[in-house]
C-alpha cells in the first residue's frame, strides 16, 4: 500500500505523519512529534529552522524504517520566510512574526490599493512589512532569493527551489486575481524584485526527488501540497457537494474564520472588516479572517507554569459558570507574549465586569469569547459573500475540545461538525495523493476525508435567550456596531 508522509509545522510545535491509502480510506499514524522553540538572539526572536529540519529528517527515517515511502509534502504556517543566496544558502534564521520589528505599508501604498491586488489584509505580521523592514540591511542586499517556509523546506529535502501558491498568498505581494507575483506593487514597494524569481505553482506540483543527508536522490518525490497549513486543512474539510455554503474555523494558535470562495472578494467593505483572500486547492478561494486563538492558552499555561494539559485547563473550565466576562481576543493587549492571565483581568477590569477568580474562569472566559468571535466573523462572512452559512466545520486542534465545540455552536446558534483534529496533515497527505494519480478532484478528496474521519456533530442549545444576551454584550464590548455605524456614514459623505 503507497504510504505518504506529511510534515506539518506549527507555531507551537511540529510533526511528521505517515498515511496509508487503499482506494478508499485514509489511515494516519503519527512519526514524531517535536516542539517548535523560538530562539531570542541580540533582541530579536527567531526560528531555530536547522532544528526543525533535524526533527523532520528524524520523523521521515521513522516512517522510512519499515515502510516505502512513496511522497513527501510540507506545509506551514504564513508570512515567514527565509533569505537564500544564489547557490541556495540561507543567509539567517528567519525572523518571528511575533517580534514587533516590522514597518508599514501606508506610506508607499494606499490600504485599499494594495487590499485591491493582494486581497490581504495590511497588518504587520506579513511578509511585505517584514521585508520593509530589512530594506537598510545587508541580508536584503546578499539574498538572491525569498523562499516562504515550507517552500524552504521543500527545498532542503529536494533541492528545487520554488513558490507555491497558497503560501505566497499569504505575503500580501501575490496578485490574488492572476496568482502572480504583484511586480508593480513590489517595484513601488522599493523591494528587490530578484527575489521573486521563478514561477509560481499549484498544489500538487512534484519538486524533485527526495535527497538523503548526502544529496543523494531516493525513489520518494517531494511535493509541494498546499504550503500555508490552512489551505490544506480547508481542503480535507468533510463537506459534501450538497451541502451548499459551509462555514469554517481552522483552531490552532491562530484561528481562521471564513467560507470556501471562487474568486477574491476585494471590497472596500471586506478590507474593513478585516477579511482576507488565501489561495486554496483548485483554485479556490479562502475568505477569511485571522483571528486570535489557542495561543491565548498557551500562554496561560506558561504564566501559570503549569504542567496540567490543555484538556485538564479545558476540564477545568468546563466546571465554570457560563455567561462570565468576556474578552475580546482581538485587542492588541493580546496579541504579543506575556502574561495573559494578568492582561485578561485588566481587559475585563477596564470594561467594567468581573474579573475571573483562579485558572477555570480565565480559561472558561477566553473560550466563551473565541466562541463568540467566531460567530461574529462567520456572520460577516454571509453578509459579504452572500453566501448563507448552515453548518460550521471546525477543525484543527480546537476540534479536540467538546467544550470549545459546543460553546462554539451554543453561542453561534448553528450546528458545528467537528474534526478531523489533524485536518492539517490529512489534506497534506491527500494533495499527495492527488499528486501522484489517486484522485481526481477535490469533491474526491473531501469524500475520502468523510468516509476516514466522519465528523462529531454538536447541536446549539435550545435555550437561546442567555446566548443572545451574552453575544450582545460581546459585540458591545468590541464596539462593532459603533465601529460600521461611523463605516456607514463615512460612505455616504463620500458617496454624496
Amino acid at each position: 500500500m503507497p504510504t505518504y508522509v506529511a510534515v506539518d509545522l506549527g507555531a507551537d510545535s511540529g510533526r511528521v505523519l505517515a498515511g496509508e491509502f487503499d482506494g478508499e480510506r485514509l489511515a494516519v499514524s503519527e512519526a514524531h512529534r517535536f516542539a517548535n522553540v523560538p530562539v531570542r538572539v541580540l533582541g530579536g526572536l527567531h526560528w531555530d529552522v536547522l532544528r526543525l529540519l533535524a526533527d523532520v529528517r528524524d520523523g521521515i527515517a521513522r516512517v522510512a524504517a519499515d515502510r516505502r515511502i512513496t511522497s513527501v509534502g510540507v506545509d506551514a504556517w504564513g508570512n515567514d520566510f527565509g533569505l537564500v543566496d544564489r547557490d541556495l544558502r540561507l543567509l539567517a534564521n528567519p525572523r518571528h512574526h511575533r517580534d514587533p520589528y516590522t514597518a508599514g505599508l501606508t506610506d508607499l501604498v494606499s490600504s485599499q490599493e494594495q487590499y485591491e491586488v493582494t486581497g490581504v489584509q495590511p497588518l504587520p505580521i506579513n511578509t511585505a512589512c517584514q521585508l520593509l523592514a530589512h530594506v537598510t540591511s545587508p541580508l536584503l542586499g546578499a539574498a538572491d532569493r525569498l523562499v516562504m517556509l515550507p517552500d524552504l523546506f521543500t527545498l532542503w529535502l529536494s533541492g528545487e527551489v520554488l513558490t507555491e501558491r497558497t503560501i505566497a498568498s499569504t505575503s500580501q505581494l501575490l496578485d490574488a486575481r492572476t496568482g502572480r507575483w504583484a511586480g508593480d506593487l513590489i517595484s513601488r514597494l522599493g523591494l528587490p524584485t530578484r527575489l521573486f524569481g521563478g514561477d509560481v505553482v499549484e498544489p500538487g506540483t512534484v519538486a524533485g526527488p527526495l535527497l538523503d543527508d548526502s544529496g543523494r536522490p531516493g525513489a520518494a518525490r517531494v511535493v509541494a501540497v498546499a504550503g500555508h497549513d490552512t489551505a490544506s486543512a480547508v481542503a480535507a474539510l468533510p463537506v459534501t457537494p450538497s451541502s451548499g455554503s459551509a462555514g469554517y474555523i481552522s483552531c490552532g494558535t491562530w484561528s481562521l474564520v471564513g467560507v470556501e470562495t471562487g474568486a477574491p472578494i476585494t471590497s472596500r467593505e471586506s478590507r474593513l472588516a478585516g477579511f482576507t483572500n488565501e489561495g486554496g486547492v483548485l483554485g479556490t478561494v479562502r475568505f477569511l479572517r485571522n483571528l486570535n486563538g489557542l495561543w491565548l492558552l498557551q500562554e496561560c499555561r506558561r504564566a501559570w507554569g503549569t504542567r496540567a494539559s490543555y484538556a485538564d485547563l479545558v476540564a477545568e473550565a468546563a466546571t465554570s459558570p457560563a455567561f462570565g466576562p468576556l474578552i475580546d481576543p482581538g485587542h492588541l493587549g493580546f496579541l504579543e507574549p506575556g502574561d495573559m492571565p494578568a492582561r485578561v483581568a485588566a481587559f475585563c477590569r477596564s470594561t467594567g465586569q468581573p474579573v475571573p477568580e483562579g485558572r477555570a474562569e480565565t480559561v472558561r472566559c477566553i473560550l466563551e469569547s473565541l466562541a463568540c468571535s467566531y460567530r461574529l466573523a462567520l456572520e460577516q462572512a454571509e453578509a459579504l459573500t452572500g453566501l448563507p452559512v448552515e453548518a460550521v466545520h471546525l477543525v484543527g486542534g480546537g476540534a479536540a475540545s467538546d467544550t470549545l465545540c459546543q460553546l462554539t455552536a451554543d453561542l453561534g446558534g448553528r450546528p458545528v461538525l467537528a474534526g478531523p483534529v489533524e485536518a492539517t496533515g490529512i489534506g497534506n497527505l491527500l494533495v499527495q495523493v492527488m499528486a501522484c494519480g489517486g484522485l481526481g478532484s477535490l469533491a474526491d478528496l473531501r469524500e475520502v476525508v468523510r468516509r476516514s474521519f466522519p465528523p462529531r456533530p454538536f447541536v446549539p442549545d435550545g435555550r437561546r435567550e442567555p446566548y443572545e444576551a451574552a453575544y450582545e454584550r460581546f459585540r458591545l464590548l468590541t464596539g462593532i456596531d459603533s465601529f460600521w455605524s461611523k463605516v456607514a456614514q463615512t460612505s455616504l459623505t463620500t458617496d454624496g
